[in-house]
């Protein structure tokens, strides 16, 4: 064996960082921006890797706080190109497939933010729907079974306090 390898019955004992997607609108106005803004600030501060479509607006927002607090950054294109990212995304994934990226991205992340947004953002949320993962919209759509929050700190407490405990996100039983 490697001596930078773990061994097989060590890799249980490893626990991955919680994934928050953070999904939104390409273009938003200041508000808006402000909100992503502090979400994505928050996930970095407590730990877990922000995830999101990696384009403008909503995404390059949240991007932004998380990259300023240390956190890291993963975004899914839509596209072939990376080129396509913000700049404050860490890792690039660039995948071709269009908007059917929107269901990597749910079935990616433990948890989500809805902050502003569209369409895109509603097939997002019907996704963390359907393969239940908690949500929450902040300034996005209003919606049976989808929490309301008003602040970027209660849509970091709910999600934080919904994500799965680190013995689910590894596996164990």
């Amino acid at each position: 064996m490697k001596d930078n390898c773990l061994p097989i019955d060590r890799l249980k004992e490893t626990t991955r960082q919680p994934i928050v997607a953070v999904i939104g609108g390409r273009l938003c106005d200041e508000e808006i921006r402000q909100f992503a803004y502090l979400v994505g600030k928050g996930i970095a501060e407590r730990g877990a890797i922000l995830l999101c479509g990696g384009k403008s607006g909503v995404m390059e927002a949240a991007c932004h706080g998380a990259y300023d607090a240390g956190g890291l950054t993963m975004g899914i294109l839509t596209g072939e190109d990376d080129s396509e990212a913000n700049s404050f995304v860490k890792i690039v994934i660039p995948t071709g497939i269009g908007v059917a990226r929107n269901s990597i991205i749910i079935r990616t992340c433990d948890a989500a933010i809805a902050v502003g947004g569209k369409y895109g953002t509603l097939s997002e949320i019907a996704y963390c729907l359907e393969f239940e993962k908690p949500v929450c919209s902040l300034k996005s759509w209003e919606i049976d079974s989808v929490v309301q929050v008003k602040t970027p700190e209660d849509a970091l407490d709910f999600v934080f306090a919904n994500i799965a405990k680190p013995s689910k996100l590894t596996g164990d039983k």
